[in-house]
């Protein structure tokens, strides 16, 4: 069975642009061609229906990619799912955000610039979208200026501690990629069972790294605060 655009996009349930723009990044084989015509086929109509069911579950068009060419293993859904979308329900636009926290957009603007605040998503309309949860931190962050620290220090001191913890994250991610998923990948076993292992092996490492990294932070504090106090003069 082959297909015109306009048929295929009907059997698809989306706008014909919408197949071209899937073409243009790559997520689609070129129809064949008879003269100035174009036929799609049921392979076509099959990639079309995954690619949209995909983005449906809130995967970005890279990570689509990356399934379509066998760069992720249908095993890594969950696991990839489950990284997108964190566990706390709900995201804002900027605009949302200043609303909900009370802190004018350009300073939240200014903490996206510094790295502090990251949106967890774009919107179907094009516009970043931040966590709900983010709302909590902003207040933690507002205590801390109500106590008397500078602002613009804060915010200094912040992007610094920010940089320091990508670094740290992306090397604990490389660790369970190579320590924990693609051992498990490579098992051969079930995939909808390796799949739940994975997700399962991720949240317990997450909350364990999540609980070390609170109390390391929480002992250098408290260490950095007595080591002034003993060393201020009397």
């Amino acid at each position: 069975m082959e297909y015109r655009i306009e048929q295929l996009a009907q059997q698809a349930g989306v706008p014909v642009d919408t197949i071209r723009f899937y073409q243009g990044r790559g997520l689609l084989e070129p129809p064949r061609r008879e003269g100035r015509i174009t036929w799609y086929s049921e392979e076509h109509l099959a990639r079309l229906r995954r690619v949209r069911g995909l983005q449906q579950r809130g995967f970005t068009l890279n990570v689509i990619r990356r399934f379509l060419e066998g760069e992720l293993a249908g095993s890594d859904e969950a696991l990839v799912e489950a990284v997108t979308h964190p566990s706390a329900p709900g995201t804002l636009t900027l605009e949302e955000l200043t609303d909900a926290s009370g802190i004018a957009t350009p300073l939240l603007q200014s903490l996206v610039l510094a790295g502090l605040l990251v949106p967890a998503e774009e919107g179907p309309d094009g516009e970043d979208r931040y966590p709900a949860e983010d709302v909590r931190a902003l207040s933690a962050g507002l205590r801390i200026v109500e106590a008397g620290i500078p602002l613009g220090a804060l915010v200094e001191l912040g992007a610094a501690h920010a940089r320091a913890v990508e670094q740290t994250a992306r090397g604990a991610v490389d660790l369970f990629d190579e320590h924990v998923r693609k051992p498990l990948l490579s098992a051969g076993g079930d995939p909808a069972g390796t799949e739940q292992e994975l997700v399962r092996q991720f949240d317990e490492l997450l909350e364990a790294s999540g609980l070390l990294v609170r109390h390391h932070f929480e002992r250098s504090l408290l260490r950095a605060a007595r080591e002034r106090i003993e060393a201020t003069p009397a």
